[in-house]
């Protein structure tokens, strides 16, 4: 499986999967097909899946890598050291191998968002000091967000998530964190669906003989950006693994990051979630 060296150390696949509804059978589906990365998050509610799976499938724990991530009502210093301990209840584990602030502002009335985010990366640090945390990261942190950070982190982030895919791709925030270094991850990379009946990624899918998932998870590995693809049948699955197989020519590349805007989620960590 190809993988990518964090400003960390550590190595991670390069295509992982995505946990957001997902259930025990998918999970097992996944282990059983290849995923080697899980993304997850307290908010989903189903660490504990991910944990009964892995006990279930016999491959060991050192051998996956698990994300997760601190939710908006758990942050704060010792809200986040409760919060972490209980993931590593549900994981069953004693180490989570990336944990990210899910998102930069607690709610939007908040005026001091700034500290939290502080307090909560404080904590974070902490954490990885005593080598429950292998890698720190940023979920949904724009680059005025992340420099709030920056400015007083002594650890810094090795992974920025945030949503990215063809229609969406947000490079301010993209090339921000290639400059500094940190590996950056996509969620929603297919537009929730939305994006794989475009006209130009149809068009795509049929000229590489591949299917339109394939052909924007492919477009991310060429941006270096990390795909987080979620999938309930083994068929998918296999198929955004595969993604891997195949090249984007220059050309088509110019003309995907040229698109038109679509497939948006609707989420902005400074704004009410839009309804689309």
């Amino acid at each position: 499986m190809h993988t990518l060296t964090l400003n960390s150390g550590l190595k991670i696949p390069a295509i992982g999967f995505g946990t957001y509804k997902a259930t025990y059978n998918s999970i097992m589906a996944a282990l059983d097909e290849g995923y080697r990365y899980f993304d997850t998050a307290s908010f989903y509610g189903n660490e504990s899946e991910i944990a009964e799976a892995l006990t279930h499938s016999g491959i060991k724990r050192e051998d996956v890598l698990i994300a997760s991530k601190v939710w908006k009502s758990e942050m704060g210093y010792d809200n986040t050291i409760n919060a972490f301990a209980k993931t590593l209840e549900n994981l069953k584990s004693d180490y989570v191998d990336v944990y990210l602030i899910h998102w930069p502002r607690p709610n939007l009335e908040l005026d001091d968002w700034k500290s939290s985010d502080l307090e909560t990366w404080r904590a974070m640090e902490h954490l990885y000091s005593q080598g429950k945390i292998r890698a720190l990261g940023l979920s949904n942190f724009l680059p005025y967000h992340a420099e709030n950070i920056f400015s007083r982190c002594e650890i810094m982030p090795s992974v920025a998530q945030f949503e990215f895919h063809p229609g969406y791709l947000q490079f301010p925030a993209l090339n921000y964190y290639r400059q500094k270094g940190i590996q950056v991850q996509a969620w929603s990379p297919m537009g929730r669906g939305r994006v794989l009946d475009d006209i130009l990624i149809r068009e795509l899918a049929m000229k590489y003989h591949v299917t339109p998932p394939q052909v924007c998870l492919r477009f991310c590995l060429h941006e270096n950006v990390m795909p987080l693809p979620k999938a309930s049948s083994r068929e998918r699955m296999r198929e955004n693994l595969a993604c891997v197989n195949f090249s984007l020519d220059d050309e088509d590349i110019s003309r995907i990051e040229s698109m038109p805007p679509i497939g948006w989620s609707g989420e902005h960590p400074d704004r009410e979630r839009v309804k689309i």
